[in-house]
């Protein structure tokens, strides 16, 4: 998670090559769904439950988008499997979200995780899919643009869960 974290490339390659590594992978994107959870103070079990399911969903969505518009847009040479085990371990930083809770700050930390994310997903893409820089960041984007609105989605489902619990 360090390396990952860190934009170490050699542990993008590393996971990248391990088959054995997509569980692992699938670890970082557990741990960090339970921060975001602890962090946003809320929810308890369900927001956990929630948090876990969104998190998975939208890691095999985001890594199936990118897997197809990195090698049939970009030309990039990888399988499902590669591009799942290197976004799976950029969602590292996503372990800070813990620290959401804290006033003020909270949201600043969430912000920076956020782009820190981002760099790192584009990082992921680039060395799972073997394609330039520019075309790893385009491949990101397009690929994040169904995700995003995943995450309205379910954010709207919490929205409007907790306003049928508030009228109850």
């Amino acid at each position: 998670m360090l390396g990952a974290a860190t934009l170490n490339v050699a542990t993008y390659e590393d996971v990248e090559a391990d088959r054995t590594a997509t569980g692992q992978a699938a670890t970082v994107v557990a741990i960090v769904a339970v921060a975001a959870a602890i962090g946003g103070a809320g929810g308890g079990i369900v927001g956990i439950v929630g948090g876990l399911l969104s998190a998975f969903l939208g890691w095999a969505v985001f890594s199936g988008l990118a897997y197809l518009v990195g090698v049939h847009l970009f030309g990039g040479t990888a399988d499902w499997g590669e591009v799942l085990r290197t976004t799976g371990f950029a969602r590292a930083p996503g372990v800070f979200l813990i620290l959401g809770f804290i006033p003020v700050l909270g949201g600043l930390i969430g912000f920076v995780v956020w782009i820190w994310q981002l760099v790192t997903g584009v990082v992921a893409v680039r060395q799972a899919l073997d394609i330039s820089t520019g075309k790893a960041v385009l491949t990101a984007l397009i690929a994040n643009l169904p995700y995003l609105l995943w995450l309205m989605f379910v954010a709207g489902l919490a929205f409007m869960a907790g306003v049928l619990g508030a009228a109850r």
